[in-house]
């Protein structure tokens, strides 16, 4: 399907745009705890829910709720319970925090330990992922309905004045939003003093979508019901594979992803103009990607910076983790940890200073330290004037006279010379037969 089909499908279908992202996983088994193991059925007495994961559980037992009423149209002020978490002592700086698709905040379980110290951390699953309500019946997911409710939450749930804002994957999209309505609003009642974007599919047309998701996308509720394939409970595995199976399983999570994964309507639909924002924002931003992403190639990351971030005047970093793939918090936390911390309390150097930074950052770093990108800033150059010549396949520099030398001559006279081998070579070849050789 072409871009221009994927949008007009986005545009006649409204009432669809809940939301399908790629790569949807149970985690990478080679950065994970490694050991497979067997889950101890637990009972949670208030739910009923069986957990098979001490992990998921104490995750669930740490979090609490919060009412939130859908602003959408179509879900007719349908109120559902969102699950939230925080970290660290409120008089720190806050960080809130945006989970992807299809996980949920248990995805940052191992990175907050390195940041909650020194800041406020929170995290939410949002409607239809992790330890949320996750509703079938009709209720339809919107990317910028999940962007209110993230205002509602810093407002109103945990009352925050200024924080900085971290997403991953879907929750990008879900940022871009909120961020959108943020410089648009006159009467701010908060402040985002920075803004990390981590490994999100925010340019759809070099994102790597399966045929299958697209496929999704076009069918209707009954339809989604019929395709949705039996999926028995995972109660073996590694602990990271366990964790993540509860989470999915609970308040039925499979059948929900279906539902929830039309957000890329809504995305394609907005993706310009969230962009623009993107440029146009005067909060202080950072990519950070994992290189080894196959579900939003690095390509998307190198889109947004060279066409969206690097001419900016506020400041804007981008940088990589080599040994990453599409979730940097879960494969290298202490390391994306690390780069929030650089540009937080380091600060990011101006691109006259961009050298010696980058060869600080590089003393003692190993293969999982994060490297800078730099900006596009064109700095004088610093070779010797002069002009360079082709001549077939060897490349000459033609110094100044004033700068000639016997060195110099003596690589006049080498051009020379292969110039006139290079006529004769030429010449040669218009005379040879054309017989086959032996």
């Amino acid at each position: 399907m072409d871009r221009k089909a994927f949008v007009k499908l986005a545009a006649a279908s409204p009432a669809l745009a809940n939301p399908i992202y790629a790569g949807c996983s149970e985690g990478d088994s080679s950065s994970e705890e490694s050991g497979t193991v067997t889950g101890t059925p637990s009972l949670d007495s208030q739910t009923g829910f069986t957990f098979y994961s001490s992990l998921a559980e104490e995750w669930y037992r740490g979090g609490q709720y919060f009412e939130w009423t859908s602003t959408t149209r179509n879900n007719q002020g349908r109120s559902v319970n969102v699950f939230y978490r925080t970290f660290g002592n409120p008089s720190n700086p806050a960080l809130v925090i945006l989970h992807g698709y299809p996980t949920s905040s248990y995805d940052f379980r191992e990175m907050i330990p390195f940041l909650e110290e020194d800041y406020f951390v929170t995290v939410l699953d949002f409607p239809g992922f992790g330890f949320s309500d996750k509703p079938q019946d009709g209720y339809s997911y919107m990317l910028e309905d999940d962007a209110k409710l993230v205002d509602y939450f810093v407002r109103e749930v945990v009352g925050l004045s200024r924080f900085h804002l971290l997403t991953h994957d879907r929750g990008g999209s879900v940022g871009f939003a909120f961020l959108g309505n943020y410089l648009t609003s006159e009467e701010k009642d908060y402040e985002i003093t920075y803004h990390f974007i981590s490994n999100g599919g925010l340019f759809l047309p070099l994102a790597n979508l399966y045929q299958m998701q697209i496929s999704l996308l076009s069918m209707r509720p009954p339809e989604l019901t019929q395709e949705r394939p039996a999926q028995p409970r995972r109660t073996e595995g590694t602990p990271q594979q366990l964790a993540n199976a509860d989470i999915q399983a609970f308040n039925d999570g499979a059948g929900a992803r279906l539902y929830v994964g039309k957000y890329l309507l809504e995305r394609a639909a907005n993706e310009y103009r969230w962009l623009d924002n993107l440029r146009e924002s005067p909060v202080p931003t950072a990519l950070i990607w994992g290189l080894q992403d196959t579900v939003n190639p690095p390509r998307i990351g190198n889109h947004i910076w060279y066409n969206y971030l690097d001419k900016r005047s506020v400041e804007s970093s981008y940088w990589f983790l080599p040994t990453a793939g599409h979730y940097p918090q879960r494969d290298e936390p202490e390391e994306m940890a690390g780069i929030v911390r650089s540009c937080l309390e380091v600060g990011v150097p101006v691109p006259e200073d961009e050298n010696a930074f980058m060869r600080t950052l590089a003393q003692g770093r190993t293969a999982t330290s994060p490297v800078i990108h730099g900006s596009l800033y064109h700095r004088e150059r610093l070779l010797p004037r002069g002009r360079y010549v082709l001549t077939r396949r060897v490349q000459f520099l033609r110094c100044p006279k004033e700068r000639s030398t016997r060195k110099t001559r003596a690589l006049h006279q080498t051009r020379g010379t292969l110039r006139q081998r290079s006529k004769l070579s030429v010449s040669g070849l218009g005379r040879q037969s054309h017989t086959s050789r032996p």
